[in-house]
This record gives structure tokens, sequence and C-alpha cells, in this order.
């Protein structure tokens, strides 16, 4: 068997992507490896979010350079590819910078894996076209054994792109357009996975709320439905989703939350920032009042759901007024978590040709500010769960001897002294302290 090295960076939905990679190379007989020095070929599968992307890849290839060099000088031959919404957004721009890539593909080509290796063993390779095909229907079932080597839990993919257009962001452009995945075969690869040992179900999508795939009599199904469809399935104890975007919580989805125990009592609901005028410029297409009554609808039907949420401090124009607007929205909403980043300009988006640009220490001097407030809410949370009773899906060993170690319905690790011989099962755990972001607790007899 060859040898395959995937490093993966950013999002959940690039975790579920390198995993079908791998499925999508098994067949051609290559074997996945974490010892990048085993590699007969190595992909970084990379993200445009964050700032200095495509930097912080072209400071990783020339590692690369290194470690090919050295493997050449053994004899060993290493082939190195880059996917993922870099590898979309610079294409041909990366072998003319990095010769030493073989392959260049974006997240709508994985399925042609295995056609794009052969052929880049005679030539340098760019595939970054959106194929009329759907990828999805080209992919091969994760065996079981793999699935069981990947753990409990699980990401599935059952919506791609976006149509929002914030003008902060690239997925229109590097991710494309909304597709949403039919019905039948998002709930085959679910049971494939519930086959193979896996208990919960993290449901992906860059929009993920405005799921719309169509059912087995070609009828639009929202995500609420599938949720209900996959909650059929014998086997699995847990489901969640996310990205979801305010202007796609509808009423039936907000239901689910109230009717489904096994949907966890757990939202990542991104706002962004609190000042109307900031919100109106970044396009999110929602206000902040909106966006707080539909947090009251939200709550009121799953009286026991946390929040998470996503921030973007300086964007363009922003003024220290609409800052402090940010700072209320997140005081009234309470979060248990929260993701929060200075704004970066990314090139080809509205955002970055704007000429209203908020000084870098301002940028980082409020990011701070924020920071400190979502860290106080989320270890205000934490320690509101001392005390309570929680079902824990072990799933893995702890570090210290007796440990065993799982997640909260609120995604929080939990670390229990117990038998190994439960991993793998739900146990009822009281809580009786808290570390800086983890629980710990006792299994109630």
């Amino acid at each position: 068997m060859k040898k395959l090295f995937i490093k993966t960076y950013g999002c959940q939905m690039n975790v579920y992507d390198s995993d079908r990679m791998s499925d999508a190379l098994a067949a051609s007989g290559y074997e996945a490896t974490t010892e990048i020095n085993d590699a007969d070929l190595v992909v970084l599968n990379t993200c445009h979010i964050r700032e200095k992307a495509a930097e912080k890849v072209y400071s990783e290839l020339g590692r690369l350079r290194i470690l090919r060099q050295s493997q050449e000088a053994k004899g060993k031959k290493m082939m190195i590819g880059i996917a993922g919404c870099v590898a979309q957004a610079e294409g041909e721009e990366i072998m003319r910078r990095a010769p030493v890539v073989d392959l260049v593909f974006g997240p709508q080509s994985y399925h042609k894996l295995p056609e794009l290796v052969g052929r880049a063993a005679n030539e340098k390779v760019v595939e970054t076209d959106f194929p009329a095909e759907d990828k999805f229907e080209h992919l091969p079932k994760a065996r079981k054994e793999t699935t069981i080597a990947r753990g409990l839990t699980s990401f599935l993919t059952v919506q791609e792109g976006c149509d929002k257009f914030c003008s902060f962001c690239v997925v229109p452009y590097t991710r494309g357009a909304e597709v949403s995945r039919p019905v039948a075969q998002v709930v085959a690869e679910a049971q494939n996975l519930v086959d193979g040992g896996v208990k919960e179900i993290t449901l992906l999508g860059q929009n993920v709320n405005a799921y719309h795939g169509l059912d087995e009599q070609g009828n639009s199904t929202g995500l609420a439905e599938l949720i209900y469809r996959l909650a059929d399935i014998k086997g699995l104890e847990r489901l969640r989703y996310t990205t979801s975007h305010p202007r796609d919580m509808d009423d039936a989805l907000i239901e689910a939350h109230r009717d489904l125990d096994m949907l966890m009592p757990y939202l990542h609901l991104p706002v962004q920032a609190g000042s109307d005028k900031i919100l109106k410029a970044m396009n999110r297409q929602h206000t902040a009042k909106e966006y707080m009554e539909l947090i009251e609808r939200i709550r009121a039907a799953r009286p026991d759901l946390a929040l998470s949420g996503d921030f973007i401090v300086g964007f363009p124009g922003e003024t220290e007024e609409d800052f402090e607007a940010t700072l209320q929205l997140v005081k009234d909403v309470h979060y248990a978590a929260a993701y929060s980043f200075k704004y970066s300009t990314r090139p080809g988006t509205p955002g970055a040709e704007m000429d209203n640009q908020v000084p870098e220490e301002v940028k980082y001097e409020r990011l701070q500010r924020l920071q400190e407030l979502l860290n106080a809410q989320q270890k205000e949370f934490n320690q509101s769960c001392v005390g309570k009773t929680f079902p824990i899906l072990f799933e893995k060993k702890g570090r210290d001897e007796g440990q065993i170690v799982g997640r909260s319905p609120y995604l929080q690790p939990v670390q229990v002294e117990a038998d190994l011989s439960l991993i793998g099962t739900i146990q009822p755990v009281s809580i009786y302290d808290t570390g800086k972001f983890s629980l710990f607790g006792k299994i109630v007899t």
C-alpha cells in the first residue's frame, strides 16, 4: 500500500473532505498515515477564511520542499497536492510560486482524485473547475473498519456553497452557489456511518440551514425534515448541525429543537456584529433586533439551549459606537462559547474595496475587549453546569490513568474516572468541577 498524509486546515467541512479524499484514494492503493515522513502523497487541504491563509500554505510548502529533497536523496518519491479553498482561489498561481507542487484541485473535484493523481505522476495538474456532475455520487462508501478507526462521532456534509454574499466572505467564490445533497443520499451515508459504529453525527454546510435537498418524490426538503428522517436511524444517538445563518432559521427547525431530544441543545448561530450599520455593510440581511427576536423564539421552544456565535471586529467603517453595540448584543444573548476575529481583507470581496478600513491597533484593542467578555461568559456557563447531571457520550481514554473523556450535549469535554469499557456508551454524569475549557464529573450509579 502507498501512504497518504493529509494536513487539514480550517473548518469542519475540510475535516469531512479530508476523510472523503482518503476514502476516494483507498481503492487506488493508498492507506492513510499520521507520519508525513512515510507518505508517498502529501495533501494540504486548505482554508481561505483566516488571515494570511495563502501565505501559511506557501510557508508549509517551503518545509515540504526540504522534506521532499531529503526523501529523493534516499530514493523515495513523494508527490505533493494542494486542495481546498486556497487551491480554488489561487489555482495556477500556486504552481508558479511553488514548483514543488504536483497537483492543485478545488473542493468540488476531490471525487476525481484517483484520476488526477495518476495524471500528476507525468505532468503538473490544476483542476479548479466547478464540474456539472455530483461529486458525492462518485465517491465510494467509507469502509467499516475505516469508520470505526475514525471514532464515535462524525461530520456529514449535506450542503455546500452560499448565496448570501456577505461582503467579507470568500465562500461563494471558492465553494460556489448553494447546492444541497438529495435526502436519500444523505440518509444512506448516515446509515453507513452508524453501521460503522458512529453514534453522533454533525450535519455540515456553509449555510446548513438553507438545506433544500430533493426527497425520493422530487420534493424540496428543508433541514428540519432531513433531521427527522435521520432521527429514525436505529443506533444513531445524537444529531447536531453547523453553520447556520439567521435568515434561514425557520419555524420547522425551531420546532425540531423543541421536539427531538437527540437534536443536541447547542446551536451555532453567527451574528458577526451588533450594529445595524455594520450588519448592512456586511450584507448580513438581518438587523440586531431581528437576531434577538429569533433568539427569544428559539429559547422559548428549547429553554435549555445554549448558543455560540461568530464575531468580526473592525469591519470597515466600524466606530466605537458600533463596537459598543456588539458588546451590548453579547451581553444580551449571553453565549456559552464564541469565535471572534479581527477583520482581514479577502481579495475579490466587496469589503476589500471599502475605503474606511479600521487601523490594526484599533482592531486589536477591540478584539481584546470582546474576547474578555466572551471568555467570561463561557466560564460562567461552564460554572453553571456544576451540580447538574448530563448524558455524556464517552469517546476515548483520558490523559491520566483510569480516566475517560466524553462530550456533553453542549460540546464540552467531560473527564471522568471510569473503566475503559464505558467508551462508546452514553452515561449519566454529575458535574462537580470545571477546568479552563472542560468539565469534571462522576458517573451516577
